[in-house]
């Protein structure tokens, strides 16, 4: 490296805190307002081989209203593609980097977006998630999802004796009820 290059400082990632008991999980899940129903009964239709743009756009929609405009950049066809890849394959990794490949998608509405299709493999990663585990400055990227948070999300909901959505909506209840 040469001396004018600057060495940008590695940043360490030192655990989760999750901000409430336990005990509350359910509690908090129980705040989720947001009706998934439409989102989840999309994910459905793509599992069964409906890979169409207004599958697509319903989980988006849900998930976030502001990257649907995004998603009009993508072909029919690259959508279809993406989906029909993203159902089929076994690794995560590689189903995260196939959804990726669409314009509007990074990591937090591709984790919607398996999600939808599904909650025993993968879980939600944003914002509110990472708020109610104690890193709300932490960047999202693919590895820190598949190495760190999904592996948290399925401690708790084991500890909790529930599923990944319901560890999923008690993140985001509770994110959702502090003060801005």
């Amino acid at each position: 490296m040469s001396p004018q290059a600057k060495k940008r400082p590695r940043r360490v990632f030192n655990g989760f805190t999750l901000q409430f008991p336990l005990s509350e999980i359910q509690d908090w899940a129980e705040t989720y307002p947001l009706d998934d129903d439409q989102a989840f009964d999309a994910g459905k239709k793509i599992v069964a081989g409906d890979y169409s743009r207004a599958n697509l756009n319903e989980i988006v929609n849900w998930k976030s209203p502001r990257r649907a405009e995004l998603i009009t950049k993508n072909t029919d066809a690259e959508i279809a593609e993406a989906l029909r890849i993203a159902v089929s394959v076994n690794e995560p990794r590689t189903a995260f980097a196939v959804l990726m490949g669409l314009a509007g998608v990074a990591v937090p509405m591709a984790s919607a977006i398996l999600t939808s299709f599904d909650q025993k493999r993968y879980t939600i990663i944003d914002w509110r998630a990472l708020d109610a585990l104690g890193v709300p400055d932490w960047g999202i990227t693919l590895n820190f999802y598949l190495e760190h948070y999904f592996p948290e999300c399925e401690k708790l909901a084991h500890a909790a004796g529930v599923n990944l959505r319901t560890v999923d909506r008690a993140l985001w209840g509770w994110s959702s009820a502090q003060p801005s």
